[in-house]
């Protein structure tokens, strides 16, 4: 069973995360829907694409994230990257708006074990120092002549070691400080 304060502490996360999600989503309703309509003009298929990910114990979930590619491509690689998560999965609970990025099952399986058990052990996020750090991560992959190959053996050990750390030092205080940043990151 957890320690009271850190319970707590998951509460208190949980109404944040659900009271900025909402307000996110109230406040970008007209520009999702301005994107939603664009990308259904642009070509066919449904504006929001889902994928399974792994997020709290292990658990799959479904994300929901904006179409950014042709619908008949979403046959390739689980290989995607980027801030595409919605809101809606933070509603919905199955995300926070801070925590290690959720992947696909095919990525997990690549995670070592005590590193995939203690990165599972909080909810997925929808930013965290790793997105932050590898917001060019595209480029990277782009540069590279077998993306994926980079990805298992560089990007994601590298971004194992920011989740780990997360998971260990998270505070209230830590996950407004990413917030922030990442805010930044967008704007900039």
């Amino acid at each position: 069973m957890p320690a009271p304060d850190m319970r707590a502490n998951d509460i208190r996360k949980r109404c944040f995360d659900l009271i900025a999600a909402l307000a996110g989503l109230v406040l970008l309703a007209p520009p999702m829907l301005l994107i939603a309509l664009w990308i259904r003009w642009d070509s066919a298929g449904p504006a929001l694409y889902r994928q399974q990910r792994v997020g709290l114990g292990g658990k799959q979930f479904m994300i929901y994230k904006f179409r950014t590619m042709h619908s008949r491509a979403q046959d390739g690689k689980p290989l995607t990257v980027g801030q595409d998560s919605q809101l809606l999965n933070v509603v919905l609970g199955s995300m926070s708006l801070v925590g290690p990025r959720p992947e696909v099952p095919y990525y997990v399986a690549c995670y070592p074990e005590p590193l995939r058990q203690i990165v599972l052990s909080v909810a997925p996020g929808i930013t965290d120092w790793a997105s932050i750090l590898y917001k060019d991560e595209n480029a990277i992959l782009a540069r590279s002549a077998d993306p994926e190959r980079a990805y298992i053996d560089t990007i994601l050990p590298a971004k194992l070691d920011y989740y780990v750390r997360y998971v260990h030092e998270r505070s209230f205080r830590g996950d407004l400080q990413i917030i922030a940043r990442t805010l930044v990151a967008i704007f900039r």
